[in-house]
């Protein structure tokens, strides 16, 4: 009997999780990014932050991510890129500033305020640092990355 119970608490636990990460954006979200992605047919979506929803996606076979704030307005767009396809300012920098560090993946990324930058996962040993980068090779920001950062 306690063993039907702990199956029966179990199973819904899961069920329920499983249901709330299956959430719609909301639908002025939704309507921004089919303005700006109306060739995308299929986007999984995710609440990130409160009130900011990231949809998952693959354009013109590439991988690639829009964050939306929950009215709609547009935040980014990353597009994976092979670290070879990096600008060379930008590998260079990497090459000053993060000695000994290897590249990890990359991604192009457009925001509101900045064009094209571009964001790189570097790593040394146990520690992972997500950097930056204007495509002059200017560092904008780095932060350390923890695992919980890698859930996908």
């Amino acid at each position: 009997m306690k063993y039907l119970l702990l199956v029966t608490v179990l199973t819904f636990g899961f069920f329920s999780s499983s249901c709330a990460q299956k959430q719609a954006a909301p639908a002025a979200v939704q309507s921004a990014f089919k303005a700006k992605f109306a060739d995308v047919q299929k986007a999984k979506w995710e609440m990130e932050d409160e009130g900011e929803w990231e949809a998952e996606f693959k354009m013109n076979g590439k991988e690639m991510s829009a964050n939306f704030k929950a009215d709609g307005t547009w935040l980014e767009t990353e597009t994976e890129i092979k670290t070879a396809d990096l600008p060379q300012a930008v590998k260079d920098a990497i090459a000053a500033q993060f000695s000994g560090y290897k590249m990890e993946e990359a991604s192009l990324v457009e925001t509101p305020d900045m064009a094209a930058a571009y964001e790189v996962e570097l790593e040394k040993g146990e520690t992972t640092i997500e950097a930056l980068f204007k495509a002059d090779g200017t560092l904008v920001k780095q932060k350390a990355e923890s695992e919980d950062d890698d859930k996908d």
